[in-house]
């Protein structure tokens, strides 16, 4: 009985809300609908950056061109991005629905930003241009 009861509580709480303030909740159901529109846009990226063979030999570029600098090259995926920090240096990958957005940072300032073609950019020229800029 607690499920119902819970599941009525629900529904009559989301009723009061729609009757107060109609304009509220279309807007949260529009703003809803375009942050699952623009999901499904940057979903092919993302796939693309995760799968690639670019990846892969981009982060053996990056540790094989930081050994030399003395750096520690650290990456992490959050969500459908990929972070790499260098010291003060930071380049995230990030799919977006015009394609995979390389952003370069520096002390937290965005210094680049470019587009990647991951089936034909060269993984040592964009580790060398990160690393070394």
């Amino acid at each position: 009985m607690g499920f119902l009861d819970n599941l009525e509580s629900t529904l009559k709480a989301l009723e009061a809300r729609e009757e107060k303030d109609p304009a509220a909740v279309r807007e949260q159901q529009q703003r809803r609908e375009d942050e699952r529109n623009a999901a499904l846009l940057r979903a092919p990226f993302a796939e693309a950056l995760k799968s690639s063979p670019f990846t892969n030999n981009f982060l053996g570029e990056c540790r094989a061109q930081s050994r030399p600098l003395r750096v520690m090259v650290r990456f992490t995926w959050i969500g459908d991005t990929l972070r790499l920090d260098a010291n003060e240096k930071r380049l995230e990958l990030t799919p977006t629905p015009e394609g995979i957005a390389a952003i370069s940072s520096l002390n937290g300032e965005e210094t680049t930003r470019q587009y990647l073609d991951l089936n034909t950019a060269d993984p040592a020229a964009v580790a060398s241009a990160w690393l070394n800029s």
